[in-house]
């Protein structure tokens, strides 16, 4: 067990409903400080394959499991994840080194609304059917079996739960390989989810670098679907990894999103959200994709904007 920022989190992989550790660790490594705060498993093919296994056999009861209960545990989820926001938002700070007022505020808070977006977007699902020429045609939404989900360090949480919510909401079952550079916060919501009463096998976490646990993982012929986000070389990797079982994959590269502020906008709200998007922007601060790289404004705007976003972040709270 491991001691980070006053929180205990486990360091083994999460498979099958139960803690597993490796032969080998790895050191994690705050990027604040330098310091190792953790020793985690190092997963490999064996693994990947139990992984695997476990959540392929828990995929045929998930996917019988009715929209109601789903959802009813989504929100269970999410629930755990409001009670321990501070120390899902000091575990955080503590392994990528963002600002912890932004987990309190915005990072941890859309965590749990993740689940519950896609908790309630699951009970709103509905297709009338439609008549074509004759033909009666009925529209269904059918689980895919195991999703491998691989996601990056720079919001670990918050960009994991963008996909392992809407997979567990459609009835899939997971298998999550967090960055190496970020693995605590999946490990505590591994706990979160067991804590909410999600059966063994339908979550899974394995812990790992990405040759050793992302290529096998991506390669697997029991995987039915692949999400990743990162960079545009791994993303090569994996299509090809992914190309001899035809797997479905989506990649998300990152992005460079410009605030536009035009000139009858309230200035004062520009220039608090301009420096909310920069919060993870300052130097040695990793950055989130979706916050805006650009600041877009034109004469009195730009003027104003600059003069008051230059003062705007020494009032701001911690």
């Amino acid at each position: 067990m491991a001691t980070v920022a006053g929180v205990a989190v486990e360091p083994g992989h999460w498979i099958g409903g139960e803690r597993a550790a490796s032969g080998a660790v790895f050191t994690d490594v705050s990027p604040i400080d330098e310091r190792p705060i953790a020793e985690i498993a190092r997963g490999g093919p064996a693994e990947v394959d139990a992984a695997v296994a476990a959540a392929r056999r828990a995929f045929p009861a998930w996917a019988r499991t009715g929209r109601d209960e789903r959802a009813r545990l989504l929100h269970a989820i999410a629930d755990g994840v409001e009670k321990r926001t501070e120390e899902l938002s000091q575990v955080e700070t503590a392994d990528n080194g963002a600002l912890i007022r932004s987990h309190r505020r915005g990072v941890m808070p859309r965590v749990a609304h993740n689940f519950r977006f896609f908790a309630d977007r699951l009970l709103g699902l509905g297709h009338d059917d439609f008549d074509t020429r004759g033909h009666a045609n009925h529209v269904g939404w059918d689980p895919a079996g195991v999703c491998a989900l691989i996601t990056p360090w720079n919001a670990p949480l918050m960009l994991a739960t963008w996909k392992i919510a809407p997979a567990l909401a459609a009835g899939n079952t997971v298998v999550l390989k967090p960055a190496e550079w970020t693995p605590l916060t999946a490990s505590l919501l591994a706990g979160i989810a067991a804590e909410a009463g999600l059966p063994d096998g339908v979550f899974n976490v394995v812990q790992g670098y990405g040759a050793e646990v992302g290529g096998p993982l991506t390669a697997h012929p029991d995987v039915r679907r692949i999400s990743f986000t990162g960079s545009v070389p791994t993303a090569r990797l994996i299509a090809a990894a992914a190309a001899p079982n035809l797997t479905p994959l989506s990649l998300e590269l990152g992005g460079k999103s410009p605030l536009l502020v035009f000139a009858d906008a309230d200035l004062d709200l520009a220039v608090d959200l301009a420096v909310e998007q920069y919060d993870n922007a300052e130097p040695g601060v990793p950055r989130r994709d979706p916050a805006a790289r650009r600041v877009v404004r034109r004469g009195r705007v730009h003027r104003a904007v600059r003069g008051e976003g230059v003062q705007a972040p020494a009032g701001r709270p911690p």
